[in-house]
């Protein structure tokens, strides 16, 4: 049964109050949780349909199409469990899927019948059941710890107790209790999670690609980033791994696809489960990022996707295992030096200590909030300092492992050695947790290659040198010469047979209690220093809990208003309209880009411009059916709006006043990189696909006919 509690903090599809005809230009910022609808009136901005029809606790509205697709979002848009997102979410199972000899990610996949869809391993599909606000029990748990890692440890275990009961009550769910504001407010999720997923259509890396990292984050866009996904259950409709004998999931909802699309001015709305957002703290978290992580992490990613596209030349299996790798480092490399930009475009951190200090200000001038809050802003910038003195290695330690696959391995395996060595029942302990190491093991290899990580590994290695010059990183008394280190650990180490690992060092506890090498005592080393340090991190996470709560509850009273919680993965509501902006002095960017662009960037040399052959001809022969736009006499590709979003919304449903599928999101404009941070109307634009271009291709280049008449087109 769903409880939806209607006294829950504002946290639901609410929506800008005050505005007052469909004409209004001046949008804020807004990832609404579920929450009252009947607050504002989503008739005078636009929308056709009653607000009910978008949720109403107790019966089925649009939200229950609503799904999220690994780390994306998704929507169901047939009876039979037919869903779609985008070509980039569905990347990792496709490259699963992928060999030499039937190369998906280059060549698409098309399954007509049923029994040709392919497992999309690795994906899983969430929906939201239910929600209710948990703050209160939360927070009374924790009301009399006053040591700050006891009290962040009392909140999480609270959480995880939450979440327990919930699953116990009803055994089909998955329960999370999710953080809406640090410190401040908690709410239980409930979710069904369907884990047989299967790749229906994704259209060619030319279409689904097009433009590359080129136009990555970049307006305009000509790019067919959308996928087909089908999920399927058990025959009795509970969920269940892969099986043949598994039947189509049937939603309580699925959405209509509008083919007529929209047009320049038209009201728009999105549901998805947007990431993480951080607008609501203070300027020294601002200018860590722009400090510290941004930089660092876009120059580390620069670096390694070079070593690895160097690697894939000339193998073409190699190319395939390391594509999305290389395609997860681009798309944070680039969004990464987006918001550096972005963040020294508007002068944010300076933006921010000015509300800042009007806060400390605010504070001071009242009696009752200096007594309670007086040492607040000090406290958060105490804080940072010791922040901002461990970055560096802090950095270091949190990309070591991810950079350097067999360091990673050699991680897990002195886990497991560590978990067996303090077991009173070694070979009960043994089988018992050996298919996790294989299983995490597997996912490690599946993209290994020494090469690859032998630059890599070398590059962090000289980075921790530097760093370990006043950031002390006890691993790194080990490395005299890192270039020579890397030689002799990596060379000398078995980690790096395959066969060896899962032949022989996992054949039994006495096998692997009895080797190590120097790659494992060096990350031995690194694993020590981290169990040292945790007292003081828990301690420190406790502190920045407490300070954000109050900071956060201190600025609502200065700015008289409640905040919109930060984007936190969980199910959200945006609205705007179909609209241009100018990025730049005397230039305006119009909302749709079209084929006729394709062809444009197509005579340009570059090979991220290549596309089908077939797209050039159907054009020319203006073979566009049903799918153009009257304006533009041409198909639309993508398009431009004013709507909230960031990462987890990729593949969120854009619909139309009426709820209609007329788009699927996919990307910001390079100066909306910055959402995460602020967002602001005058240049924050989401980008998707237009539908119009997902059903042309469909029918036109890729004869996935089949798909349109489940889909009712």
């Amino acid at each position: 049964m769903k409880i939806f509690n209607k006294n829950t903090l504002a946290i639901v599809f609410l929506v800008i109050a005050g505005f007052c005809s469909n004409s209004f230009t001046n949008l804020d910022e807004g990832m609404y949780p579920l929450s009252d609808l009947n607050r504002v009136d989503l008739k005078k901005a636009g929308l056709e349909i009653d607000r009910t029809d978008i949720f109403n606790p107790g019966n089925v509205g649009l939200v229950d199409a609503l799904v999220r697709v690994g780390g994306c979002t998704g929507s169901f848009v047939s009876d039979e469990g037919l869903i779609i997102t985008n070509h980039h979410c569905a990347f990792g199972a496709v490259q699963a899927a992928s060999t030499p000899e039937n190369d998906y990610l280059t060549n698409g996949f098309v399954a007509p019948q049923r029994g040709q869809e392919i497992e999309a391993k690795g994906l899983t599909i969430r929906i939201t059941e239910g929600y209710e606000d948990v703050s209160d029990r939360v927070l009374k748990a924790a009301a009399s710890a006053h040591d700050p890692a006891e009290r962040i440890r009392i909140i999480t275990k609270e959480r995880q107790k939450i979440a327990q009961e919930a699953e116990k009550k009803d055994p089909s769910i998955k329960a999370e209790v999710s953080e809406m504001f640090i410190g401040k407010s908690y709410v239980l999720f409930r979710y069904k999670t369907i884990e047989d997923v299967r790749l229906v259509y994704v259209p060619k890396e030319s279409i689904g690609v097009f433009g590359g990292e080129s136009d990555n984050w970049v307006w305009p866009r000509h790019t067919g980033d959308f996928a087909f996904l089908r999920a399927y259950v058990a025959p009795d409709g509970s969920p269940a791994s892969y099986s043949k004998d598994n039947v189509p999931y049937n939603p309580k909802k699925h959405l209509k696809v509008n083919a007529q699309g929209v047009k320049e001015g038209d009201f728009t709305f999105i549901l998805g489960y947007p990431g993480r957002t951080f607008r609501h703290r203070p300027a020294q978290y601002i200018e860590y990022q722009e400090r510290f992580l941004l930089p660092y992490t876009s120059e580390l990613y620069e670096f390694q996707n070079k070593v690895m596209e160097e690697a894939g030349k000339n193998n073409k299996a190699t190319e395939i295992s390391l594509a999305t790798r290389i395609k997860r480092n681009a798309n944070v490399m680039k969004n990464y030096q987006g918001k550096m930009k972005g963040l020294n475009g508007i002068q944010l951190v300076a933006t921010k200590e000015k509300e800042d200090q009007a806060l400390a200000e605010f504070i001071a001038a009242s009696p009752e909030l200096k007594d309670n809050y007086g040492n607040l802003m000090s406290d958060i910038d105490q804080y940072y300092q010791k922040v901002f003195a461990d970055a560096k290695r802090d950095m270091w330690f949190s990309q070591i492992h991810s950079s350097t696959s067999l360091l990673n391995a050699a991680r897990y395996i002195n886990s497991f050695k560590a978990s067996l060595i303090a077991s009173t029942n070694k070979p009960k302990a043994f089988k018992a947790n050996l298919p996790n190491l294989k299983s995490a093991l597997e996912r490690i290899y599946d993209s290994y290659y020494f090469d690859v990580d032998s630059a890599i590994f070398g590059h962090m290695l000289v980075d921790g040198a530097e760093i370990a010059s006043d950031q002390p990183i006890a691993a790194m008394k080990m490395v005299s010469n890192p270039l020579q280190f890397v030689n002799t650990s990596l060379s000398s180490s078995k980690l790096k047979d395959r066969d060896f690992v899962f032949n022989e060092l996992l054949e039994s506890p006495e096998a692997l209690l009895g080797y190590s090498d120097e790659l494992m005592v060096f990350q031995q080393a690194i694993n020590q220093q981290l169990i040292e340090l945790r007292p003081e991190a828990e301690r420190q996470e406790g502190v920045l809990n407490k300070l954000m709560g109050d900071y956060v509850a201190v600025k609502e009273r200065f700015q008289k208003k409640d905040f919109i919680p930060d984007a936190n993965s969980t199910l959200r509501l945006t609205f705007g309209y179909i609209r241009g902006y100018s990025p730049a002095d005397a230039t305006y960017v119009t909302p749709f880009t079209t084929i006729k662009g394709i062809i444009e960037k197509g005579r340009i040399d570059n090979p991220e411009y290549d596309y089908p052959e077939k797209i050039r001809q159907e054009w020319e022969a203006k073979n566009f059916g049903k799918y153009a736009m009257d304006e533009l006499g041409d198909v639309p590709v993508n398009m431009l709006y004013n709507m909230d979003t960031t990462g987890g919304n990729s593949g969120s449903p854009i619909m139309n006043s009426k709820g209609e599928l007329v788009g699927v999101n996919f990307d910001r404009a390079y100066d909306a990189t910055i959402n995460d941070f602020a967002w602001n109307e005058s240049y924050s634009r989401s980008i998707g696909v237009d539908i119009r271009y997902v059903l042309w291709v469909a029918d036109k280049i890729d004869n996935a006919n089949f798909l349109l008449e489940e889909m009712g087109i």
